[in-house]
């Protein structure tokens, strides 16, 4: 008896075999094991991908001085001298700052810079230079620092982070946008920095 149900057992698992590779109705690509389930469009995507569809809002201070637009959603959260919108991996911060000289590259470099990679060791700088935007000239530095890790899993991700620097007559707004390293944010940070306005 032992025999007979080890020889109904076989073709079972068989069966079982090529209806799951039947039911999902794609085809397996080269280098996919067969019977995986194929990936979903979401999950083909590089890590951090904001989608093209996202909505934008304008924020603005309570002063009132200047505006920019946020991706819609996000989850809002207070910081010294501004605020920060995240959603996953993407980090949007504005902070406004005061009494400060007008900067350009190497300033920003030896005091902005300066003063985030000391509070942060992971921190490796890249580009400074000045940048022509519908609100003038900016400042425009990029660097990758590790992400804040993750509450749950302890992992982190390397980051790649623009600083945007707007100046008008003492009044610094620092505009960074930060998302995981080689994710799809060109398009969506182009959106928010070109906004940036002064009122």
């Amino acid at each position: 008896m032992t025999r007979s149900r080890a020889l109904l057992l076989v073709p079972a698992a068989v069966v079982a075999l090529l209806v799951a590779g039947c039911s999902s109705g794609n085809a397996s690509s080269p280098g996919q094991a067969a019977g995986s389930a194929a990936a979903s469009p979401s999950e083909s995507s590089p890590l951090g991908d904001i989608p093209d569809n996202q909505v934008y809002v304008p924020y603005g201070p309570s002063d009132g001085s200047f505006t920019v637009t946020v991706p819609e959603g996000w989850a809002r959260t207070d910081v010294s001298g501004g605020v920060s919108f995240t959603d996953k991996l993407n980090t949007v911060t504005v902070q406004q700052l005061t009494g400060r000289p007008q900067p350009h590259p190497d300033s920003v470099l030896g005091s902005e810079l300066k003063d985030i990679a000391a509070k942060d060791p992971s921190v490796s700088t890249g580009t400074v230079e000045t940048r022509s935007l519908p609100a003038g000239n900016a400042v425009h530095a990029t660097y990758s620092a590790d992400s804040p890790a993750d509450p749950v899993t302890g992992r982190t991700t390397r980051d790649d982070v623009e600083l945007y620097v707007f100046w008008r007559n003492g009044s610094e707004v620092l505009l960074t946008l930060s998302g995981p390293h080689g994710a799809d944010d060109v398009d969506a940070w182009r959106t928010v920095s070109t906004s940036f306005a002064w009122l």
